[in-house]
């Protein structure tokens, strides 16, 4: 089986929050996943700029083999969220390396224009690459988008796969390197193919709801709220969106299990859906209608969470 290259671009709009989170999982961590440490994966060529020796024209070269064709196969990574380079007169918004024929920058939007045809998969890292982010706040000038807003919602690689999006401002450490390991062991394997959802999201990841797994959830049922942050009860009536938002981050911890945004008394805001953070604003008051309570039937939840996810 060829090395498999996974080319990592964090030239887009973005804080390299989702590298810098990468770096703190744990299941799998990225050193299990680069030095072949998993039985069944295969061989990997990482080219992430967070863990490369190489640097300018060295480190570089790799994409430009790649724009060449002589790169194959190879996973594309996103990081960040992607400007419109053609809505100003001049300049540009972002640079990832720069054309060796004209000196110039090479825009993200450019990037992902020659290489995602070529690319045996994109994975989008983050909210921002997943859905524009803060850059994509009404208002922006650079008209972020996300990868599958850049691309298509239906887009597909030369390997027929989707667009993988694993949403988080930051991402979840683990959903990351997650996600990133089903991959890479799909390649030269049966391995089935990841069941993404209606945004593009790991099913098993995103198929709950924050509420689902907050250890709060039972203050919530006995309608004991917290009318003060430092409280230990449930978060929702100082403006939580945990109940109809699709996260597993309560349960699943941020590092080895500890963590995690209300398990340490901060709401979600909504950080892992299409629309964050225009449709969830504004934090830290309660949601429009006066907040979620008990007194609200299952039905009218399931009404609110379709909204919220569309």
């Amino acid at each position: 089986m060829s090395e498999l290259h996974v080319l990592w671009i964090n030239g887009g709009l973005g804080c390299d929050g989702d590298s810098v989170a990468l770096t703190a999982a744990t299941q799998p961590s990225i050193e299990e996943i680069v030095l072949g440490g998993l039985p069944g994966l295969p061989r990997i060529a990482m080219h992430w700029p967070m863990l490369s020796y190489d640097n300018g024209a060295d480190f570089m070269a790799w994409w430009h083999r790649a724009d060449r064709g002589e790169l194959n196969p190879f996973v594309l990574v996103v990081e960040g969220s992607v400007a419109d380079e053609t809505n100003k007169a001049e300049g540009y918004w972002t640079g990832f390396g720069t054309d060796p024929n004209t000196g110039q920058p090479i825009t993200a939007s450019e990037w992902l224009t020659r290489l995602a045809p070529k690319a045996w998969a994109v994975l989008a890292a983050g909210t921002c690459a997943a859905y524009g982010g803060i850059h994509a706040m009404a208002g922006n000038p650079t008209g972020a988008m996300g990868v599958p807003d850049f691309l298509g919602w239906e887009w597909k690689s030369k390997a027929g796969i989707p667009i993988v999006c694993v949403p988080g401002c930051p991402v979840q450490p683990d959903n990351l390197s997650e996600t990133l390991l089903h991959l890479l062991m799909q390649y030269g394997s049966p391995e089935p193919a990841l069941p993404l959802d209606e945004s593009l999201r790991p099913k098993w990841l995103f198929g709950t709801t924050v509420h689902d797994g907050c250890d709060r959830a039972s203050y919530f049922e006995q309608d004991e709220f917290a009318d003060q942050h430092g409280s230990s009860r449930c978060l929702v009536k100082l403006g939580c969106w945990g109940q109809v938002v699709q996260c597993n981050v309560p349960k699943r911890g941020w590092i080895n299990g500890v963590g995690g945004c209300p398990n340490v008394g901060g709401i979600c805001i909504g950080c892992t859906m299409p629309g964050f953070p225009d449709k969830f604003q504004p934090f830290m008051e309660p949601p429009a209608g006066g907040g979620r309570t008990t007194h609200l039937s299952g039905s009218v939840i399931r009404v609110l969470r379709s909204i919220r996810t569309r």
